[in-house]
């Protein structure tokens, strides 16, 4: 790596102003890292407005809601899994279990009390989104332990991180017109996998030392074509979604924003460059922002 990889536990903001047992437990969660909840969060909100349903702000408050405490009940449990590993990876040895600061029964009881409000947002939703919610709980219960047996983990993520697609969709349809909805969550999946390969970039060094798998390892040399080639699935995965819900040519201008930025990302990754790699991760932030724009003006319309 050419730039110096930051450790998890470099803290910022509220959480670094908690007292030190409240920071381990905010921690542990990534109160402090809203990235993760941003791209959880997203998807849920293209499923509700592809559909149509681009005036259920309260939803929309709801669903971020579960996905801030979603994102950080699935964060504890794959810090549970993983601690012996943490402890192997310069970025995350100091996280809390990992360390020791913090015991994996509380951390136990820490994934309970998330959970109790991830089952208050779910209550919020018509049954059928429930159903669809609750089938995510296998594949996020499996995702720890991909990167032990595959190499291409953050193909399994792509699976679990964009479940708010199908979520959203059918919360604001039910089980009716579900046809745009496999060429959407095929896009979200490849989105997902892409910015997670740049992610993984940060860490090849450690993974290759302790032997799990990456897709940034498993891409070897073409990184920046896998990467390229996962946005550009994702992109024709959106357009797929929309032309089925509206179509027309100028609703497929909608999606030139985030086509130009995911390019950007793509085109400029230097996979050796950790800082970088980082940065582009966390700007996907923009891009979510950017589809769901995107979302909303074809839901709006169609």
């Amino acid at each position: 790596m050419t730039d110096a990889i930051v450790p998890d536990t470099q803290h910022k903001g509220l959480v670094a102003a908690l007292p030190l047992p409240w920071r381990h437990y905010a921690s542990l969660a990534r109160f402090d890292r809203p990235i993760g909840w941003w791209l959880l969060f997203w998807p849920c909100t293209w499923g509700l407005f592809l559909a149509g349903a681009t005036s259920h702000w309260v939803t929309v408050g709801w669903l971020l809601l579960g996905s801030v405490a979603m994102r950080g009940a699935g964060c504890v449990f794959n810090d549970i899994v993983d601690a012996d590993l943490d402890a192997r990876v310069a970025r995350t040895a100091a996280r809390p279990i990992a360390s020791g600061a913090v015991s994996k029964r509380a951390a136990w009881a820490w994934i309970m009390v998330l959970a109790a409000v991830g089952l208050v947002v779910l209550v919020q939703l018509r049954w059928q989104a429930q159903v669809v919610a609750l089938g995510s709980l296998a594949l996020v219960a499996a995702y720890p332990f991909m990167k032990r047996v595959t190499g291409w983990p953050q193909a399994w993520l792509g699976l679990v991180f964009t479940w708010g697609a199908p979520t959203g969709w059918v919360e604001a349809t039910g089980f009716a017109h579900p046809a745009p909805l496999g060429p959407l969550y095929l896009g979200c999946w490849a989105w997902c996998m892409g910015y997670d390969t740049i992610y993984a970039c940060q860490d090849r060094e450690d993974d290759a030392l302790i032997g799990i798998g990456s897709s940034a390892l498993s891409f070897g040399r073409h990184v920046r074509a896998g990467v390229t080639g996962l946005y550009a699935l994702a992109l024709l995965g959106w357009a797929g979604a929309i032309w089925l819900v509206r179509p027309d040519p100028l609703a497929l201008v909608a999606l030139v924003p985030v086509a130009i930025h995911l390019g950007w990302q793509a085109l400029t990754l230097q996979p050796d460059d950790g800082a970088g790699a980082l940065r582009r991760f966390r700007n996907n932030r923009f891009a979510g922002l950017l589809m769901a724009a995107a979302c909303y003006v074809v839901g709006a319309a169609a």
